[in-house]
């Protein structure tokens, strides 16, 4: 009989994306459940995927009354079922899949740390993040940050001690699966119709950006930027694919101005397939403030994009300046133009950020590696 592992995310489209395919994977070895909010998707989720699922009514937001409610309603699941590994991402199911599986007594409790919004934060929030932070880390048996530049912030936060973390495989919680982002699935047919589609030219030097529309993604100085690097050159768009979301981390009133006047901005909104964006753009412009090792920036490298990335861990692990792409400060609107206005006149440097991109990724962060390096690494637990 296989050995149950649970798998916990706060949302089930965390699930989807950050770990495509991983879950289907890990059943080949393990009776695999999938935890998380939002019923009728996470029900989506396991049908797709073939593993089991397990509802958790969990929020992003701090919510106590509600994080207890989810906290006892998944320590009666993991007493019923007994498994052996308790594996949980993004911060609040990291902080309640940890508690109820230390009181459920499971002997492997994993916790992968794919980012730090604690890192933007400020006042009693910092705190109160940084308490949470380091209970979870506490309560969890081992530590797995998803690059090296995260783990050595970590440990200098001194939120845990190095024996208990480690960088699986050179970072990722997932790889990327480079035959399916593989920018020879588009024909130059293909991109025309997209092109047609979205009412862009064919001489139209095209920005990127895929991601969440929040200010700690960098938007705000994006969308500057690109207004700026408008005024000098009209054959110019930016491509926005992602959901705009006003709640944590709102946008301010000039950049969404800017989204719904300027017609050189296009948002498509999110997207189940970003293949066929990333096939007619140039360049990815990824100025965020915080990241993991963003899956991201690997499916535009895999797809032959180059990037334009902030000094971050996970990015400037991903990106080699002047190699795959540029690398610039975090929140500086003027380098990000510069930037820009770089890859959009020196076409031979750009070319050459180009062509090093698919191959960089192929070499360091195929899918496989990953998946083989976690199920290495839940072999090697205690039973």
């Amino acid at each position: 009989m296989k050995p149950k592992l649970i798998r916990i995310t706060t949302v089930p489209i965390s699930l989807e994306k950050l770990l495509e395919g991983q879950l289907r994977y890990m059943n080949q070895f393990y009776n695999v459940t999938a935890i998380s909010s939002e019923k009728e998707q996470l029900e989506k989720y396991g049908e797709n995927e073939g593993v089991s699922i397990f509802y958790l009514p969990l929020t992003r937001k701090i919510t106590p009354f509600q994080d207890l409610n989810a906290i006892w309603k998944l320590y009666k699941f993991l007493k019923k079922e007994k498994p052996h590994i308790v594996h949980s991402h993004t911060p609040k199911a990291g902080m309640v899949g940890m508690i109820a599986s230390y009181f459920a007594k499971v002997p492997n409790r994993l916790h992968t740390v794919a980012g730090l919004p604690l890192m933007e934060a400020k006042g009693i929030k910092r705190k109160i993040l940084n308490t949470v932070e380091k209970f979870t880390y506490k309560l969890a048996t081992k530590v797995y940050p998803n690059s090296y530049g995260l783990e050595k912030i970590i440990l200098d936060l001194q939120f845990l001690k190095k024996e208990k973390c480690k960088v699986l495989a050179n970072g990722s919680s997932n790889g990327i699966d480079t035959e399916y982002f593989n920018p020879n699935s588009y024909s130059e047919k293909d991109k025309h119709e997209i092109n047609q589609h979205l009412k862009i030219s064919e001489n139209d030097f095209v920005y990127i950006f895929v991601g969440r529309l929040v200010s700690d993604k960098g938007i705000n100085e994006l969308v500057t930027a690109f207004k700026n690097i408008q005024q000098k050159n009209k054959n110019t768009k930016l491509l926005l694919v992602g959901p705009l979301e006003s709640e944590l981390d709102a946008l301010n009133k000039e950049t969404l101005e800017q989204l719904t006047g300027n017609e050189n901005i296009i948002s498509v909104g999110y997207q189940q397939d970003v293949r066929p964006y990333f096939a007619i753009a140039n360049v990815l412009t990824f100025p965020s403030y915080r990241e993991g090792l963003p899956n991201v920036v690997l499916q535009a490298g895999a797809m032959g994009l180059s990037s334009i990335v902030t000094d971050i861990n996970g990015c400037n692990e991903i990106i080699k300046q002047n190699n795959n792409g540029l690398i610039i400060p975090v929140k500086d609107k003027e380098a990000l133009f510069n930037a820009m206005s770089l890859v959009l006149n020196e076409k031979k440097l750009t070319e050459k950020l180009t062509s090093n991109s698919r191959k960089s990724i192929v070499k360091r962060y195929q899918r496989p590696v990953v998946w083989d390096a976690i199920l290495e690494e839940y072999s090697s637990l205690k039973m």
